[in-house]
Order: structure tokens, then sequence, then C-alpha cells
């Protein structure tokens, strides 16, 4: 059904309207108050990069299902529960603008990857599991530094009232390339951690082979997509 839902976004691309930025323009635009004490908001959009990443998530997720039909046989609620938190994470990350959501959906992606790989993955899935999670984690780490750190400067370049978490309004501060190359590097180690780029790479091979194979799929498929997407959205 996700799939099926999503297949509108590319029919009906040349339709939407489009508003100035990004990839040939964000398309598809949802921009609410959220969290208005510390100015954040619910704001999503898709532009050409993020349309792709999402559709190869719907799919995937749909093709990660149907292999799992007669493979998983025991706790099979709780395991289709976590695929679908696992979807929902992963859309999150292709589509927020906002960087506080975009970091909530990177983390709520963490959690249901780590007990598909712990509850239904091979021989040594608990030490698969606990290494994917401390090496994802200290990533998210350094890129929650990152984003506090653009935020307190937005906050310090243009007052307390206009405090926000929107990319747009991030790109478009001045800052002294100092500022910028910290946070780059706090960006890239996290998405590098992803990805996985040499020397963080070593959690994947443990991950893969303990994995089912669903987890498998959509690790290869996906996951490894997000850091890459990262370097390009972010970085």
């Amino acid at each position: 059904l996700g799939f099926l839902v999503s297949l509108p976004l590319i029919l009906r691309w040349d339709d939407a309207p489009v508003v100035a930025g990004m990839q040939h323009g964000m398309r598809y635009i949802i921009d609410v108050p959220w969290i208005q004490s510390l100015g954040v908001r619910y704001s999503m959009g898709m532009d050409g990069i993020s349309l792709l990443l999402g559709l190869l998530t719907t799919i995937l997720g749909a093709v990660a299902i149907l292999s799992s039909w007669s493979a998983i046989t025991v706790r099979i609620k709780e395991y289709y529960a976590y695929m679908l938190l696992l979807q929902t994470g992963m859309l999150g990350v292709f589509v927020s603008t906002d960087l506080f959501l975009f970091y909530i959906f990177w983390e709520v992606m963490l959690v249901p990857m780590y007990f598909l790989i712990g509850v239904w993955g091979g021989p040594r899935k608990l030490y698969a599991a606990i290494k994917f999670f401390l090496y994802t984690l200290l990533g998210s780490v350094l890129m929650l530094l990152a984003i506090l750190a653009l935020y307190f400067k937005y906050v310090s370049l243009y007052g307390w009232e206009n405090r926000t978490f929107s990319l747009f309004k991030f790109l478009d501060m001045g800052l002294d390339p100092q500022f910028q190359i910290w946070c780059f590097v706090a960006f890239f180690i996290g998405f590098a951690i992803k990805v996985p780029m040499f020397p963080f790479h070593t959690w994947l091979p443990d991950a893969h082979v303990e994995a089912p194979t669903a987890g498998s799929v959509i690790l290869a498929g996906v996951l490894l997509k997000m850091g890459t997407y990262g370097f390009v959205r972010f970085s």
C-alpha cells in the first residue's frame, strides 16, 4: 500500500506547484508550526533527489515485506511493525527540510533496524546489532552538534524571536569559512559512518551477515544511500 500511494508523486510531478530551491525546485511542500518554543516546524518537501529515493524506499519496502512472507515465523506482528516503522523513518529522512525533524527521523530509523537484526538475525545477531547501534549513534551525536551549532549561530545573528531549524534559512546565512569547515566535518563523519566509508565501515559486514534477508535488502538498498544523500543535501 505504501508503494501504491507513492506512485502519484511521480505521475503528478510536472503538475505539482514548484517552490524555488534544491534540485529543480521543491514540490509537495508541507510547512506547519510544531514546537513553537524552539522554532521547530513540521516542514517537508521533495525535489528530484528525494523523489527518487522516496520511491526507492517504498518499492524496496514492498519487496522486503514479500520476501519475509514465509521466512519470518516468530514474533510476526512485531516484525512487520518494525518494518513499517523503519520505512517511516527512511521516508522522513528524505523529505524533511527542517533539521530538527530530519534528526528525529534519522534516530527513529535506527531503533527498528537494531531490533530487526537483534531479534530475527543470525547466530551473532546481538553482537552485530549492538555494533551497528553504537557506530550509528556516534555519527548521530556529531551530526546533532553541527545542527545545534547552526541553530545557535542563526539565533546569534537574527535574534531569539527568529529562531529556526529551517535548512533553507541556514543555507542563506552568511557563515565564516572556519565555522563552515567544522560543521562540514561533523556532518561528514556522521554520514560517512552511515555510507559506510573507511575507516568507519567495520559494522557493515557483521550487520549484513546477521540481518534477516529483508533487513539486508533495506540495509543495502536504502540505509546506505542515506549517507550519500546527506553529503549532497547537507555537507
